[in-house]
């Protein structure tokens, strides 16, 4: 399965806040509805968030997470991908209550604490839809985005020991890179690794073509045969990285999580419209889609009919 793309969707993340688009996923239904979609377009992996029915605010309520994660198990059978990383707001304990409920197959683990700098985008609006969105953008600035090594190392053991669960690593740094390695090398992860590196988040590695090279040089270093390597990259830096990814040999992710837009200046009215996108560019590069099932098979993932929803 070489050129077998693995085309993830990350459905509606805790960067964006409503007011950037009516067309963000936020209440139950929405997540569901917009999550379903995607996978109908064509995505074999679905990266959830939840978000406060009523004021769309990020939240970690496994209570939330279990009116829409149900839902998109019996309409779909894509990989549920479900966030450790939650928001910077957000402690450990709470991070990890929706993914220990729910036992899935795969979550998010990020791979290194860092600066996570979402305030740049107060100067985009004039107002907010709702009180909690400017400061919580603010917040961005003075606060630091907590995944210790023992952080890591308490996923690893209740998710990936306890639960069998695998993990998608987001590496917004070379330094994230290497503790990866660090982690191989205690055995403390197992391969294949599915390694996401991430570009154009304000604190990580910068949207510059070289960055994508150099990070691919390097982890084709650390992990040789023993990964799976995938790109995403944040706003109007989406489509061309995940393009020079795949030219490459990555797999890609999309999603309204990432960017909120189809085109120069044009809201993206789905995640599903963006998995077409990206549809349509790897198609002339004769890669092939991978269907859910060659994506657990890749992936080594323990099966959809295991977990706990």
């Amino acid at each position: 399965m070489s050129n077998k793309v693995i085309i993830s969707c990350a459905v509606t993340g805790s960067v964006h806040t409503p007011t950037m688009s009516p067309h963000l996923p936020c209440t139950p239904n929405e997540i569901a509805a917009d999550a379903i979609g995607a996978a109908e377009a064509g995505a074999s992996i679905l990266h959830l968030h939840a978000r406060d029915p009523e004021t769309g605010k990020p939240t970690a309520d496994p209570n939330v997470f279990m009116q829409f994660l149900p839902r998109i198990k019996q309409s779909t059978d894509a990989v549920v991908n479900i966030t450790t990383g939650g928001s910077h707001i957000m402690t450990i304990e709470e991070r990890l209550a929706a993914p220990l409920r729910a036992s899935p197959e795969l979550c998010s683990l990020n791979m290194g604490s860092m600066n996570f700098g979402l305030y740049p985008l107060l100067g985009k609006y004039k107002e907010f839809k709702h009180e909690w969105e400017a400061p919580y953008l603010e917040a961005s600035r003075d606060s630091i985005f907590r995944n210790t090594f023992a952080d890591i190392e308490k996923i690893l053991d209740q998710l990936g020991k306890g639960h069998g669960t695998k993990f998608e690593f987001e590496c917004y740094d070379t330094g994230h890179l290497y503790n990866l390695a660090h982690f191989l090398d205690r055995k403390l992860v197992t391969p294949p690794l599915f390694v996401q590196t991430i570009f154009g988040i304000l604190g990580g590695t910068g949207p510059d073509t070289e960055n994508l090279l150099h990070m691919k040089r390097l982890a084709d270093r650390l992990f040789g045969k023993d990964y799976l390597w995938s790109v995403m990259a944040a706003g109007r830096h989406q489509m061309p990285f995940l393009t020079m990814g795949a030219i490459n040999g990555a797999n890609v992710r999309v999603g309204l999580e990432d960017s909120l837009f189809a085109g120069k200046g044009r809201l993206a009215t789905s995640n599903a419209e963006q998995v077409q996108i990206i549809r349509s560019i790897l198609k002339p590069l004769s890669l092939e889609i991978a269907t859910p099932a060659e994506a657990r098979e890749i992936l080594a993932l323990k099966g959809g009919d295991n977990v706990a929803f």
